[in-house]
């Protein structure tokens, strides 16, 4: 099996990355940054693996912080409780991970599965089941691929453990395992769905670590430099420049285990005059200018602070930041009628029929 290391300024890039691939969701990765150095202060390393990699039969943990990003910032969660809701599960199936994977590379769910394989020794396979951040469980490649939606551990700070053993479909998967985070206090950390190496390489979305590290090391050496950071971000990903503008109105919200809300903009620069409005559930969902459709998942709608470059999130957005909205293309498995069908505009309740900002 060929693996490389993970280094310390690898993993300070994919938190800036994953943060950006987040679209406003998947919980701020700087508390998952903080864990990470303790770790490697200790002496613990992470290893990174190709899904090509895996052997068929192999057995790989997904892990992810599920419920409402605002509460993340406020009950702090480190690196054991993500690491017991793995070896919950390991004690639960009496079988041993081989490897470990994300749900989902945006936000701090990109880098969470780092301090579970740093602290199990086994090591983070280079895919995820999104490509991105989403809100809910359905809303996966594995899902697409109708694979099998339980079992699931979800654990909390406290010591609340509880496991998901048997439900029929993704959709209950997510009804069950979002009732428990909303009565643990809407944030927990979970293992979701063991998957098989054979899975893994059927039906994950391959190479979004490197893509995340890739990502953030371009932003910081434009801040280093002090270059563009958005024209850098653009340079290494075929994303479109949407609006720039100032924020002027938040309405936020957690309710059901999800934070969920409105965000308007004002124009700033080629875009004075123009209005710009981004709904969210976790992370942005439809983005619309003077009324108008203009951007909407699975297409990645990213907000990033005009200055730094860096992801603003859902939970942290406020009145008069200056930020720069672009899209990034959503992974080809979710452009599928199929595909749409979980994570398209009509999944989240919107009465639009998807149109890429990509579409030629």
């Amino acid at each position: 099996m060929s693996s490389r290391e993970i280094t310390e300024d690898d993993i300070e890039s994919l938190a800036v990355g994953a943060w950006i691939l987040g679209t406003g969701g998947g919980g701020n990765p700087y508390l998952s940054l903080l864990n990470m150095r303790v770790l490697y202060r200790e002496g613990k390393r992470v290893q990174l693996i190709d899904a090509e990699d895996l052997g068929d039969d192999a057995y790989v943990a997904v892990i992810a912080g599920m419920g409402a990003p605002l509460v993340g910032i406020e009950r702090l969660t480190d690196h054991r409780v993500f690491t017991r809701a793995a070896v919950f599960m390991e004690e639960h199936t009496r079988r041993r991970f081989d490897a470990v994977m994300g749900m989902e590379i945006g936000g701090g769910n990109g880098v969470r599965p780092l301090m579970v394989a740093a602290n199990l020794g086994i090591p983070v396979v280079d895919s995820d089941t999104m490509g991105r951040a989403y809100p809910e469980a359905q809303m996966t490649s594995v899902a697409v691929g109708k694979l099998k939606p339980c079992p699931m551990t979800v654990v909390d700070v406290r010591g609340l453990e509880a496991v998901v053993e048997t439900v029929p479909t993704w959709k209950w998967a997510e009804r069950v395992g979002r009732k428990i985070v909303v009565e643990y206090g809407s944030t927990a950390s979970t293992c979701q769905p063991p998957r098989t190496g054979a899975e893994v390489k059927k039906w994950g979305i391959h190479g979004t670590t490197t893509k995340a590290i890739a990502i953030g090391r371009a932003v910081r050496e434009a801040q280093r430099t002090h270059d563009d950071p958005v024209a850098a971000i653009l340079a290494v990903e075929p994303g479109k420049l949407l609006y720039r503008g100032k924020v002027v109105d938040v309405e936020r919200r957690a309710t059901e285990g999800f934070l969920r809300g409105v965000v308007r903009l004002e124009g700033m620069d080629d875009w004075r005059g123009s209005a710009m409005q981004i709904d969210f559930q976790n992370e942005w969902i439809v983005a619309r200018r003077d009324g108008e459709p203009a951007a909407m998942s699975p297409d990645l709608i990213c907000v990033l602070d005009s200055v730094s470059g860096e992801a603003v999130g859902t939970e942290t957005i406020r009145y008069g930041q200056r930020v720069t909205v672009i899209a990034l293309p959503g992974p080809d498995i979710f452009l599928t009628p199929e595909g749409l069908a979980h994570v398209g505009p009509r999944a989240f309740g919107y009465d639009l029929d998807f149109r890429s900002v990509f579409a030629s």
